[in-house]
């Protein structure tokens, strides 16, 4: 299955809730007409496309409808099109051109970075990358063990601190053996809660800061997993880890749980970081790059 049916399927509760209701909408359009924007900007907004994102939206809208003179709702719906991909930061992939290049995976706990972790080392296993895995959340119980779960489906290398560690260490070994085995790509875990948000931003801090002395030219990526389920509360999250995590890509997970889609547009507008991967399912294979084209198509078809 390609990605534009897997994002099809996995927008299914988005497209029985916002689709269905914006293909009405845009099919009541017979020229400029203020109500016909108003009810599109309030349907974006329950979508949780977000205020500030549906509102420039629909200005933008607004004067092209005007610039162009449209009067079907057909030429509507593809200048919408365009206006949202145009809001979406384009997904060149992931930056893995050294050797070692490494990844860094952070967000609150119960997200499912664990799972976007095993997922991801299958992936890149599959494209032929020898892969290691470092356990970094050293302050959640058993999340070296389901690491390890992972790292085995994967055939991915591993290495782990007892609980409570240091994780700047774990980060600082598994660099070490990322050097002597030859591998492509380190995936690093991150803890999800300490004791306070300041404790937590000061770990990401003190591994970033092990990365920068022990690999100062390697590429990398630091990737914040979101649960799609939490709308608006994840661009929160998003907006906070941003300013201290200094991210270059997102990873929404279980957007085939959600009725709310339209906060990709949210999150990638609000933050100008593009949304690399988005879970669909729970099989390995339905972590998906993203498309921002498709994913629109898909949204609006």
């Amino acid at each position: 299955m390609g990605f534009f049916d897997k994002i099809k399927n996995g927008l299914s509760k988005t497209k029985q809730s916002m689709t269905n209701k914006l293909n009405g909408v845009i099919a009541s359009f017979t020229g400029e007409n203020e109500e016909f924007f108003d009810e599109l900007e309030e349907l974006l907004i329950l979508s949780d496309v977000g205020g500030e994102a549906s509102m420039e939206a629909v200005d933008r809208l607004r004067d092209e409808v005007k610039r162009r003179g449209l009067r079907g709702s057909e030429e509507v719906r593809g200048v919408l099109k365009e206006i949202l991909v145009d809001m979406l930061e384009e997904n060149n992939g992931l930056d893995l051109k050294t050797k070692p290049s490494i990844i860094l995976i952070v967000g609150v706990n119960g997200v499912g970075k664990t799972t976007t972790i095993g997922k991801l080392a299958m992936e890149l296993g599959r494209q032929g990358k020898k892969v290691l895995l470092a356990a970094g959340d050293t302050f959640r119980a058993a999340a070296a063990e389901q690491l390890s779960v992972w790292a085995g489906r994967a055939g991915a290398d591993f290495v782990r601190h007892e609980e409570g560690s240091d994780p700047a260490a774990v980060v600082f070994d598994s660099i070490a053996a990322a050097k002597a085995r030859g591998s492509d790509v380190i995936i690093v875990d991150t803890a999800g809660r300490l004791h306070n948000k300041s404790n937590l931003m000061n770990e990401l801090n003190k591994i970033s800061r092990v990365i920068d002395r022990e690999l100062p030219d390697a590429s990398r990526e630091t990737l914040l997993v979101l649960d799609a389920t939490t709308g608006q509360n994840g661009l929160m999250q998003a907006e906070e880890f941003k300013r201290f995590a200094g991210l270059t890509g997102i990873v929404l997970t279980k957007l085939d749980g959600t009725a709310k889609g339209g906060i990709v547009f949210a999150i990638s507008s609000k933050l100008g970081v593009p949304v690399k991967y988005v879970g669909v399912g729970e099989q390995a294979d339905d972590l998906i790059p993203f498309d921002r084209d498709e994913f629109t198509e898909a949204l609006l078809s």
